[in-house]
């Protein structure tokens, strides 16, 4: 059994090459029960700033886990800036523990740093399938491990708070800008896991209400008429992992059949 959260792909690639039981994190924070019972339980997904997202950690705190084996695996694609050990931390701070944690780097949809052709060229170069390999050996051993974090790694992540607490502190609610090329298609408010999209007069409003920067929106929209505030490494470029349809990112992170978010 596996959780994930997924914006552009590949932490669902990643849940897909471990397991076949996979559950949707925010279709799964809508759930009352939230008991789960497995001999091994896993969580896949993305870390943004070198954490996990916001909802993660949310049902992280919910959910009971009742398993032999809690395992979590962090996708990245820079510098993971010691994740594991701040999961561990987090899950701690949740009454929880894991038995295994690692990282899994592969592209890397930030836009403001990294140009997403260069990032989609240096896939092969990380060698995704052989480190996904070792990880699924690891998990099938039943390895006690979590990734230890350097020194560099906490510096680099003590680097990241700095320069977030130095930006405005309403910088993220106006980061996205809908432009006229905009369709009124309606991909962006489906690929949103916090439903903070919304159609009026035919074109893509954010409320930014529980926004978690995943960017699905952005990376999925068909007329790129989603653009940052802020400057972009290629405004032309966007990505979504090759192996994962947009059918499954919909089927995941879709809000619109639930009364809290119409």
């Amino acid at each position: 059994m596996i959780f994930y959260f997924t914006g552009t792909g590949n932490s669902l690639y990643a849940a897909k090459q471990l397991d076949q039981e996979l559950i949707s994190i925010p279709q799964a924070m809508h759930r009352e029960e939230q008991t789960y019972r497995a001999v091994i339980i896993g969580i896949v997904c993305p870390v943004y700033g070198h954490e996990m997202p916001a909802m993660v950690k949310e049902f992280l705190r919910k959910a009971k886990f009742q398993t032999n084996y809690l395992y979590l695996i962090l996708t990245y694609g820079n510098i993971h800036g010691g994740a594991a050990e701040l999961a561990q931390k987090e899950l701690r701070s949740a009454g929880k523990n894991a038995d295994y944690i690692n990282t899994l780097k592969m592209a890397d949809n930030y836009l403001p740093a990294f140009d997403m052709e260069e990032q989609t060229a240096s896939e092969p170069g990380k060698k995704i399938e052989e480190h996904l390999g070792r990880i699924r050996e690891d998990i099938e051993a039943g390895k006690k491990w979590i990734q230890p974090a350097s020194k560099a790694d906490r510096a680099w992540h003590q680097k990241h708070l700095e320069r977030q607490a130095a930006v405005p502190s309403d910088q993220w609610r106006h980061i996205y800008d809908v432009t006229e090329e905009c369709i009124g298609c309606g991909i962006c408010t489906r690929v949103c896991p916090a439903g903070c999209i919304h159609l009026e007069k035919g074109r893509a409003v954010h409320t930014m209400e529980n926004c978690q920067m995943c960017m699905a929106c952005i990376h999925h929209c068909p007329q790129n008429a989603i653009r940052l505030t802020i400057p972009e490494k290629n405004p032309a470029a966007r990505f979504h992992n090759s192996h994962i349809r947009l059918t499954e990112i919909v089927k995941a992170n879709d809000q619109s059949g639930w009364e809290a978010h119409r």
